[in-house]
């Protein structure tokens, strides 16, 4: 099976929203062992939606449609699909009721134009949205399938993973291509391909290759079987010669973060962390409390910007900033020696160094960042100088690097 992608919406096309439903979809797709073929965006005009929709059926033998569901003039998509498939649109009387009751319970009264939100291509089933007003619908002709689903990509997502993977998974049966995820950190990609030599050969079956990024390795790895099962098979088999091959630069698989692996070692370990932060601003902090159950062990956490937040909130002591400056070994222990005993944490985290693009010197170059990780009062400070790649992405690497760093002491 090969699948299409056509983005409806002007502001797409206006700079104004990032079209990131293509890119999302494209990704699972992949991790379906389905080929991409193509991807549309188009403004709201019907002609230009159906020519995108004609072509894209040249090409793929799924289309999925995002965006031009919602109850104004300029959404077109149903009528586009309508056309296309070459029927009419019928009204849903029970489609009516869902988005009347979607509004009740909010308490506000449905205005007359979502009413119009309850018409799909005749022969269409419905696809279910239970968190917005805009159901989408799948379609099936002459081989073609196509899923119409809303713009808004929470409720996009939610919509594919409920309602149309299960329909591709039973398209799918019999000889299949699967795909999974090995994360890495803390080496480059030419070090990773040394160390795995004709692991990456092309032509091999399970097939690996690499992708990077803010010091992340992700290992691809995509087999091809008579069956699902059998290549899921083949995938768990070369996860776990990956990470013999690899050793501790293998922190994950699929979608987990070094934020949820930190967190399940931390929970599994009956581990505390406190978060003392400067250059990184409490990105730290937003990663670890971005994982669901972050509660059950981050303590707490300081964004001591300022020289003055430093000695005020966490006791760094003037003449050592004086000394040595505020990005400093000293000053980075003092912070996370301080973070631990103020919330009485098991682990801390500190985080001080110099983002830019000004502020460095010759001695003290953007890019300098020093962590220092405490564990049971066992404080290791490490000094790091990133390149000056941009301030957003040595703030990154710098949070990642610290996760890292706790995630290596901990699996100890």
């Amino acid at each position: 099976m090969k699948a299409c992608i056509v983005s409806i919406g002007n502001e797409l096309l206006s700079g104004q929203t990032v079209d990131t439903n293509a890119a999302w979809l494209s990704g699972k797709l992949f991790e379906l062992g389905i080929a991409t073929t193509g991807s549309w965006v188009v403004p709201d005009e019907q002609p230009r939606i159906l020519a995108a929709i004609r072509q894209a059926s040249q090409e793929g033998d799924l289309i999925l449609v995002t965006g031009g569901l919602g109850p104004t003039d300029d959404d077109l998509s149903r009528q586009a699909v309508a056309v296309y498939w070459g029927v009419p649109l019928e009204f849903q009387p029970e489609l009516l009721v869902q988005i009347s009751d979607f509004f009740e319970k909010r308490g506000k009264k449905m205005a007359s134009n979502n009413r119009s939100q309850a018409y799909i291509p005749a022969g269409s089933a419905v696809l279910d949205n239970p968190v917005g007003t805009a159901p989408g619908f799948w379609a099936c002709k002459d081989n073609i399938f196509l899923a119409a689903m809303p713009g808004v990509p929470a409720e996009m997502k939610r919509m594919f993973t409920d309602q149309v993977i299960p329909r591709i998974t039973r398209l799918t049966e019999g000889p299949t291509v699967v795909s999974g995820k090995l994360r890495c950190f803390g080496a480059g990609e030419s070090d990773i391909a040394q160390k795995l030599g004709d692991l990456m050969k092309r032509g091999r079956n399970p097939l690996i290759n690499c992708t990077c990024g803010s010091g992340e390795i992700l290992l691809h790895i995509i087999a091809a079987a008579e069956d699902k099962k059998t290549a899921q098979a083949m995938i768990q088999k070369d996860k776990a010669l990956l990470r013999e091959c690899l050793g501790g630069w293998a922190y994950g698989e699929d979608d987990q973060t070094l934020a949820a692996v930190v967190g399940r070692l931390l929970k599994t370990r009956h581990k505390t962390i406190a978060l003392a932060e400067s250059c990184t601003g409490g990105l730290l902090s937003q990663m670890l409390t971005d994982v669901p159950g972050a509660s059950d062990y981050v303590r707490a956490g300081w964004v001591t910007y300022s020289n003055e937040a430093k000695t005020s909130q966490l006791g760094v002591p003037e003449a050592v900033i004086t000394d040595f400056g505020a990005v400093s070994e000293p000053v980075a222990r003092i912070m996370a020696q301080q973070a631990a005993q103020k919330c009485d944490a098991d682990v801390a985290v500190a985080i001080t160094g110099i983002a830019g693009p000004s502020g460095g010197t010759d001695e003290k170059p953007v890019g300098l960042v020093y962590i220092a990780v405490a564990i049971d009062g066992d404080c290791e400070v490490k000094e790091y100088r990133f390149p000056p790649a941009n301030r957003h992405w040595i703030r990154l690497r710098s949070a990642l690097t610290a996760l890292n760093l706790v995630r290596l002491r901990l699996a100890v």
